[in-house]
């Protein structure tokens, strides 16, 4: 199973280290303790919005961003996982990009290019 706290902790992870920044100087800025900022970093603790918050604005990045970069490699996780999902009952499936990309709306929508994007990877 796909675990939401586990993909966002690995993107906070990534983003603190592209970054080249430690894990206690982060959980200063954000006022977090280190260990607990270590445990959502692994997947291992769940982060409330205002935690999350905290730690984007340590980070300098926006939470928008962070949440963008999680639904995308969920998203991606999902695709990955869908020859299981095909022995699953139809009310069970999840609609695959290219069915959600025709039933919304708006003539600035592409589909999903990033998903597509790390797919053809």
């Amino acid at each position: 199973m796909i675990l939401l706290r586990q993909l966002l902790g690995d993107v906070l992870r990534r983003l603190r280290v592209r970054q080249a920044r430690t894990l206690r100087e982060v959980s200063t800025l954000a006022r977090v303790s280190l260990g607990y900022l270590s445990e959502v970093e692994r997947g291992q603790k769940e982060a409330s919005s205002e935690l999350l918050a905290s730690i984007c604005g340590a980070l300098g990045v926006p939470l928008s961003q962070v949440l963008r970069e999680v639904s995308d490699q969920f998203a991606l996780a999902e695709l990955q996982h869908a020859p299981v999902l095909a022995d699953a009952p139809e009310h069970e499936r999840l609609p695959m990009a290219e069915t959600v990309s025709t039933t919304i709306s708006g003539p600035e929508f592409d589909g999903f290019p990033e998903v597509k994007d790390m797919v053809a990877a």
